[in-house]
């Protein structure tokens, strides 16, 4: 179980590690990355991302295992920075998914509505907060608004 946990550790470290910044995509002024991987002789495309001028992600490709279009996601910011659309689209671009995200007046996400491509209310995820800004909980709804889960979000001082 120890080395499981580590190995999930060091893998998302990793992950992280690798991933450019928003301030270094804009830095750089980088409009596109991409990460393949090599095995066997065969390279296969993982991911592409493309950049807007502000180091936004605006489009992001995902590839499944034998390199192929899994999903695109199409990517919306307000003034702030703060993703508020994503549009998801299939292989031959047809939309799958629609998430829009609210933000209240301190910056903070309150919401993110999942819509299916005939626009109908998948589920909703709802924050709060505390006094201090720090997320508290985020409710799952249905799309009758009932609750589905609840994920608690605890701080050790």
């Amino acid at each position: 179980m120890k080395h499981l946990i580590i190995s999930l550790f060091i893998i998302t470290w990793s992950c992280h590690t690798f991933a450019q910044s928003k301030k270094e995509v804009k830095q750089h002024k980088i409009k596109a990355s991409a990460v393949t991987v090599t095995e066997n002789g065969k390279t296969i495309n993982e991911n592409k991302i493309i950049y807007d001028a502000k180091g936004n992600e605006v489009e992001v490709t995902d590839y499944n295992k034998e390199g192929q279009i899994k999903a695109v996601h199409k990517l919306k910011y307000n003034s702030e920075g703060d993703e508020i659309e994503d549009f998801q689209y299939d292989a031959s671009n047809k939309l799958i998914e629609k998430k829009i995200t609210k933000y209240n007046m301190l910056g903070e996400k309150t919401e993110e509505i999942f819509y299916d491509a005939s626009d109908k209310i998948i589920k909703k995820h709802v924050y709060t907060y505390d006094s201090k800004g720090l997320k508290t909980e985020r409710k799952t709804l249905d799309a009758e608004g009932k609750i589905i889960s609840v994920k608690k979000h605890i701080y050790v001082k």
